[in-house]
């Protein structure tokens, strides 16, 4: 089972996400424990008083670090699992990265507010800096259940069927093929006739076709580390004459 704990401001905004689809599942077949604390518990003042002004002045406030060292020491006791710290300045979360924190046994998420941290939870207290891209959000909880959800759908017996995250995008390192399902025809638009036609082999052909456009097409910086085959190299460049 893979443990995963939160530490946020905001720990109600959990609930629903943590309560529902996979995730809730994922909780039911032992796959993962998911827990989240207010660290507002851990700020040793009545006020509750997490945040602070910024030495040397500055607009906004900034998370201390004696509420965050003493929510982690107190998570982790003698433990040393991955810490990771919910910030737009951190590494571009992908899903080899999901695919990485997928085989840790622990995992603690920091989720942050207000002009950020002090710079000392950066250096001392955690292990990874994550960030699902290049934009603002209000605080780091979205982001952590962003990443979460990534990644406990890739432990063992979570999927209905264990090899479904294999085919998805990214994961192969192309964009994944078009999907259909009944009814064969719907408003007269039609399903490919190869998909109806039992051939597996033609099938496979097709969806790895269809895999190489639909990068091509969406998101081409994605071929240029692409192992491509000799077989995969010659459709691309009849693609690229065709369109």
């Amino acid at each position: 089972m893979m443990n995963i704990h939160v530490l946020s401001l905001f720990p109600d905004m959990f609930s629903g996400v943590f309560g529902a689809s996979i995730l809730k599942k994922a909780q039911e077949k032992g796959a993962v424990k998911l827990e989240v604390s207010d660290i507002r518990a851990f700020s040793g003042n009545k006020h509750k008083q997490v945040d602070d002004y910024p030495y040397g002045g500055g607009a906004g406030m900034v998370l201390k670090p004696e509420p965050m060292f003493s929510a982690v020491e107190a998570i982790t006791a003698d433990r040393k699992p991955r810490i990771i710290l919910m910030c737009p300045q951190g590494e571009r979360f992908t899903q080899k990265k999901a695919e990485e924190l997928a085989q840790e046994s622990e995992l603690v998420f920091l989720c942050g507010h207000y002009e950020g941290y002090d710079e000392r939870i950066r250096e001392h207290l955690v292990t990874d800096e994550i960030s699902i891209g290049d934009f603002v959000l209000t605080g780091g909880e979205l982001g952590a259940m962003t990443v979460i959800d990534s990644v406990v759908r890739l432990l063992p017996g979570v999927l209905g069927q264990a090899d479904s995250h294999i085919q998805d995008s990214f994961s192969t390192g192309l964009l994944e093929h078009p999907h259909y399902t009944r009814p064969a025809e719907f408003r007269g638009m039609q399903v490919p006739e190869v998909l109806l036609s039992g051939n597996h082999a033609k099938i496979e052909q097709w969806r790895e076709e269809q895999s190489l456009k639909r990068t091509f097409e969406r998101r081409p910086d994605l071929l240029e580390h692409y192992p491509l085959t000799d077989k995969q190299k010659l459709y691309l460049e009849k693609l690229k004459k065709e369109l």
